[in-house]
């Protein structure tokens, strides 16, 4: 192999950062934005051996990432994302952890198909669950409960999302690279940057399009506005929820960072006790206190789920009621969060959305 092979220059390049950023918690350096874009890239294209991968994740995020690094690192997984149209005028991209959610039910799943009913198209975007919490996620409903392909083609996926409104993509089909980092991520225990900036992909475009997800790290959601920036999302949120979630002020009071395209940054506090009448206010925070007993379990999530949108109601209803009203007030849908939780609520008095739900999950079969 000569000097000049493209295998040896990247493992050069590779042994250069490392050399910058794993020498210690008083010697490191930062990379550049160019530097963190190069070395991702060359993690998901397989150009240098897996020990080299796994030494450069754990010692990115031991570094502590900058805001440039993690622009350039979102930008090598933007650059390999498989990217789409879809036909719809607008849409919601809901991006929670990646690795899921275990202390306690939540049922964003079902609020998905909620928030479409209510005049805003949406999707949810995950993967199968990854360390270090292995916790539920959209696409571990979708395949390990409802028994959906998770080999399913990104095309296939998409033509559902258009044809109901609503829908779910994992990174089998939106990232297959990153998706194939999966054992690797595994060996290595600990959550690496690519979990802040996995969230912020945008696989499928609409004509006008949102993003919602989560921060948890105080900090990190400045890198994540950062790329929403970058991004072209109409109005991205990224506030704290409920352990990785969109359940937004619930637990407590939310902070929230809103970017608005023609605007920049603006931060607003979300807490259904102000933004509720007391008494709706009371049975949200009283029906998510008791549910904090109870086990995350796929089983137990979508009997719950699927209980509230069939107009049964049940402790999961005033959840998914708030969350979609607190998102298409977000999202402009609703003048205010009572009238988007009103008119959640009385969606979910029927079962319409649940029958939508069935149609679904029977056209991905």
């Amino acid at each position: 192999m000569n000097e000049n092979s493209p295998q040896i220059d990247a493992n050069q390049r590779m042994k250069s950062y490392l050399g910058k950023i794993a020498t210690g918690p008083r010697m490191s350096k930062d990379l550049t934005r160019a530097e963190a874009e190069d070395a991702l890239a060359m993690v998901l294209n397989g150009e240098v051996s897996t020990g080299r991968a796994a030494v450069f994740l754990i010692a990115a995020r031991m570094k502590l990432e900058t805001v440039e690094e993690n622009i350039g690192y979102w930008q090598a997984l933007d650059k390999t994302t498989v990217k789409q149209e879809v036909k719809l005028e607008k849409l919601v991209q809901i991006a929670e952890a990646f690795d899921g959610f275990e202390r306690a039910p939540v049922f964003t799943f079902y609020t998905i198909p909620l928030l479409a009913e209510l005049g805003l198209p949406a999707y949810g975007h995950s993967a199968l669950p990854l360390p270090p919490k292995f916790g539920i996620t959209f696409e571990d409903l979708l395949v390990n409960h409802y028994g959906v392909a998770a080999n399913q083609t990104f095309e296939q996926r998409k033509i559902l999302i258009e044809q109901f409104g609503f829908g779910f993509l994992g990174t089998q089909q939106t990232h297959p690279k990153l998706d194939a980092l999966k054992d690797l991520r595994v060996e290595i225990v600990k959550r690496p940057m690519l979990a802040t900036m996995e969230k912020m992909l945008m696989p499928l475009v609409a004509k006008t399009n949102f993003l919602a997800t989560n921060y948890f790290h105080p900090g990190y959601e400045e890198a994540m506005l950062a790329v929403a920036g970058l991004g072209r999302w109409e109005i991205a949120v990224v506030g704290n929820g409920m352990e990785g979630s969109i359940l937004y002020g619930v637990h407590k009071t939310a902070k929230l960072f809103i970017h608005l395209k023609k605007v920049g940054v603006q931060e607003k506090k979300l807490d259904c006790g102000r933004e509720l009448d007391a008494a709706t206010a009371q049975q949200v925070q009283e029906t998510f206190e008791a549910l904090k007993k109870v086990s995350a379990n796929r089983d137990t999530i979508a009997e719950l789920g699927e209980q509230a949108l069939q107009g049964k109601g049940g402790p999961a209803a005033p959840l998914m009621a708030w969350q979609a009203a607190t998102l298409g007030y977000l999202f402009g849908r609703f003048p205010d969060v009572q009238k988007g939780y009103d008119t959640a609520n009385q969606i979910l008095t029927s079962s319409g959305v649940y029958d939508k739900l069935t149609n679904y999950l029977a056209g991905c079969k």
